[in-house]
């Protein structure tokens, strides 16, 4: 029997979709600014004279990027509050998508620090600016720049990955889709509807990102 594509659902439920990816575009933007101030901390960690920074950021690292992100969100969901640790479904899946999140960005921060050049730090600091002024002034906007088409990549991979945040229902764009699916069993549309928002705001994301880079000089 051939499938018959009735979109009026969809038309219906218009609404609960976009509230979905919207929603989605929130968490991956919370989760991606804590991330990011972790991977700072990390990538700045591991330049200091002292080892055991940089072991302990090793040992964060490798462990985060050698464990599938829905086993995070399921540890800290379901595991932590049997040790004491409680929250709520959207604090639970930014905080894991953040720590997530800060394990890769340590290594791209971590890179960007490396393609600073040597001498502009030195140039920084024969004119009297102290570690934290040339960290501010002179490292930082650098490894920005050097930094931008590797964030706007995982801010894009992170906002996919927010569909994850369906296995503990939270009500974004594939909990939407699925929601629809089940409830009037139009398979074809929901998914298909669910994949084009997915697709387009990708695009338009990655299409703003490349504006911005244009904007920033390149060293």
């Amino acid at each position: 029997m051939a499938y018959s594509f009735r979109f009026g659902v969809i038309e219906a439920n218009l609404d609960n979709f976009l509230q979905g990816l919207l929603l989605g575009l929130a968490l991956a933007f919370a989760a991606i600014l804590i991330g990011t101030l972790i991977g700072l901390l990390c990538a700045f960690a591991t330049t200091a004279k002292s080892r055991a920074p940089s072991r302990l950021v090793g040992i964060y690292v490798s462990a985060i990027r050698n464990t599938p992100l829905l086993v995070i969100v399921l540890f800290v969901y379901f595991a932590l509050p049997q040790l004491g640790i409680r929250l709520g479904k959207l604090e639970s899946f930014i905080f894991s998508l953040a720590i997530y999140s800060g394990a890769y960005l340590t290594e791209v921060f971590r890179a960007g620090l490396a393609g600073v050049p040597k001498g502009v730090v030195d140039a920084g600091r024969a004119i009297g600016l102290n570690g934290l002024q040339r960290a501010l002034y002179v490292i930082m906007p650098i490894m920005w720049r050097n930094c931008l088409p590797a964030l706007g990549t995982t801010f894009i991979s992170l906002f996919k990955d927010t569909s994850l945040a369906a296995v503990i229902a939270v009500p974004e764009l594939t909990y939407q889709a699925r929601k629809l699916n089940t409830e009037t069993f139009r398979v074809a549309e929901a998914w298909a509807t669910a994949s084009l928002l997915y697709l387009s705001t990708c695009l338009l994301i990655a299409a703003g990102l490349r504006q911005l880079e244009r904007r920033f000089p390149k060293f």
